[in-house]
């Protein structure tokens, strides 16, 4: 649109309207004033134009400039609702032009666009040795990960790598075939795709994420017979590297690997490989690859209930700093497992509790397990999980069978508790938790015998089996010796008359008079202290900051720096689960 301006003296005209200025009517300058009829904003429009005094010509307004010997123009004359007519078209062509800007703004660009720009991360974060850039870089795949399909995959496979080389030959015979005639929208190819063409030599950081797209595509494609091929081929290619920028890449490699053979049913097959592969992580010092190793070792152990060499394993391991906070949430979970069947229930249940807390809220089926087994510990314990553990969101249909089983517990009813154990046999086979609630039979029996002890002064043996529900062949000797643990073991208080044949129990005193208030109190502040120092050794610090005195413009770059990691790990811990 054409300017629209006060009457200035010099210069060309501006105004509508065409014509030549030679040919127009020239108008005295003296006939105009420096009045205003129009209040228009001066944030969207310039200050309107004077108003003209002529009898002839008076309403109208001059737009432009004047000519030579300061006259105007007949043709630079508008009327008032010429020139609103004129601003209502330019807020609409304004309007237009700033709704088709929004609109390719939001418009995404392809999946094959955003994997070439991956690609470009990584080759940057290699030149650079900035390992934080590729691991950005699997955070983007891991969200492109639904997208993924057969030509894109296959068409930024001819992007980054040189069409016709052994890499590209073996990745490509993975991927199903390409038809021409397929929908335009599942191609997703550009045009100059075909133009583009991979450097003569491969870093071997894009050679491995190569590798890793293909197994991530076939692995959610349920194809895992090829997904195992392709592992295998992939893990005796990265042996050849040691590169600090390939150990990220490597680890979640590792992770695909393992994963592979554990769907195919042949997990025992690679027990020794992992072992080499974590052997060659430790002496190259690669921290992430042997935690990820050494929890693919314990579930690949503990998967086949081989817990005493899973115990072995985790004691000579090396220790060292935790640098994935998912790794160590699995490896919390296992040594928890590992704890539970070993009958160290106190330990297992500070591990599982622990993995459960520091597990991303993402993480739902992590969550899951962990309280699950968490419950039955506890339950072990002689403790009842509060209603608050089963009623977390997203758990309550999963941990009913739980939940149902601790209301077992807490009343003490063993014929429930068998019919609950028989009703739901099959989740707890399938949670692998069958060996520990047979172990709860006991803790039932105990919790019945402690709430007889409790509503009666004395009671005879024969009564205290039938309350149990004791289904033996003498089920009076069963009970005098439940009765009799029970008192040795501290957990009832109470004196048994052989002679007589019944319990006699003693007064309850006063719960403070005794070492329990001590005892609860000590295990908070006991835990309270333990994450306080968890949390001081979590803290990072800048190099050399006791030192140097940082000016106002570092302090905002630190803190920005500072900012982004927090998010990144942030979101590397809902990535990663």
């Amino acid at each position: 649109m054409k300017s629209i301006g006060p009457l200035t003296a010099g210069g060309e005209n501006r105004g509508g309207g065409g014509g030549d200025a030679e040919n127009s009517v020239p108008i005295p300058m003296g006939t105009f004033t420096k009045s205003y009829r129009m209040a228009i904003s001066s944030t969207l429009f310039p200050p309107p134009p004077p108003l003209l005094e002529d009898e002839k010509l008076r309403g109208h307004y001059f737009v432009g400039k004047p000519v030579e010997d300061g006259k105007c123009h007949l043709r630079n004359l508008r009327s008032p609702k010429q020139i609103l007519t004129k601003m209502t078209q330019d807020i609409e062509m304004k309007e237009q032009q700033v709704a088709q800007s929004d609109s390719l703004s939001s418009a995404s660009p392809s999946t094959l666009q955003h994997l070439k720009d991956i690609f470009g991360l990584i080759e940057i974060g290699a030149y650079a040795r900035e390992v934080r850039r590729i691991v950005r870089a699997i955070r983007w795949t891991i969200q492109l990960r639904k997208k993924l399909n057969a030509s894109v995959i296959s068409s930024f496979l001819d992007f980054a790598l040189v069409t016709g080389s052994e890499i590209h030959s073996r990745l490509s015979s993975h991927l199903p075939k390409v038809s021409n005639s397929g929908d335009e929208h599942d191609m997703e190819v550009d045009t100059a795709t075909s133009a583009n063409q991979a450097p003569a030599k491969i870093s071997p950081e894009i050679e491995i994420y190569c590798y890793l797209l293909v197994l991530i595509f076939l692995i959610d494609g349920k194809k895992y017979d090829e997904a195992k091929a392709c592992s295998t081929a992939s893990i005796a290619r990265l042996k050849s590297f040691n590169r600090r920028t390939v150990d990220v890449l490597a680890s979640r490699l590792y992770f695909y690997y393992s994963l592979s053979y554990e769907l195919t049913g042949d997990l025992a097959e690679i027990r020794g490989n992992l072992l080499m592969l974590h052997r060659t992580a430790t002496l190259r010092h690669d921290e992430l690859g042997q935690e990820t190793l050494l929890n693919l070792l314990l579930r690949n152990y503990l998967h086949y209930n081989l817990y005493d060499q899973a115990e072995k394993l985790r004691s000579r391991a090396p220790r060292f700093e935790a640098h994935s906070n998912q790794q160590f949430c699995r490896y919390l979970f296992y040594l928890g497992k590992i704890r539970t069947i070993q009958l160290e229930y106190t330990d297992a249940k500070e591990s599982l509790l622990q993995a459960a807390r520091k597990a991303p809220v993402s993480a739902l089926g992590f969550r899951v397990q962990c309280t699950k087994w968490a419950v039955i510990v506890r339950l072990l314990l002689g403790e009842i999980p509060e209603r608050t553990v089963f009623m977390q969101k997203g758990m309550e249909q999963t941990l009913r069978p739980y939940f149902e089983l601790t209301n077992a517990v807490r009343i003490g009813d063993l014929e429930l508790f068998k019919a609950v154990a028989e009703k739901f046999s099959d989740t707890f086979s399938t949670d692998r938790t069958n060996n520990l609630i047979i172990r709860l039979r006991h803790n039932v029996i105990r919790t019945g015998l402690r709430n007889i002890n409790i509503s009666y002064s004395r009671i005879s043996l024969a009564d205290i089996a039938r309350k149990l529900r004791l289904d033996s062949s003498n089920p009076v000797a069963d009970a005098e010796s439940i009765v009799a643990k029970a008192i040795r073991d501290g957990a009832i208080d109470a004196t048994l008359d052989h002679a007589n044949g019944w319990m006699v129990s003693k007064e309850t005193g006063d719960v403070y008079s005794t070492n329990e208030p001590q005892i609860a109190f000590n295990s908070r502040i006991a835990f309270c202290l333990n994450m306080h120092n968890e949390a001081v050794r979590a803290l990072r610090f800048p190099p050399n900051s006791h030192k140097e005195k940082e000016s106002a413009e570092k302090r905002r770059e630190r803190q920005q720096q500072e900012q982004e990691l927090a998010k990144h790990i942030a979101e590397e811990d809902e990535d990663e689960f």
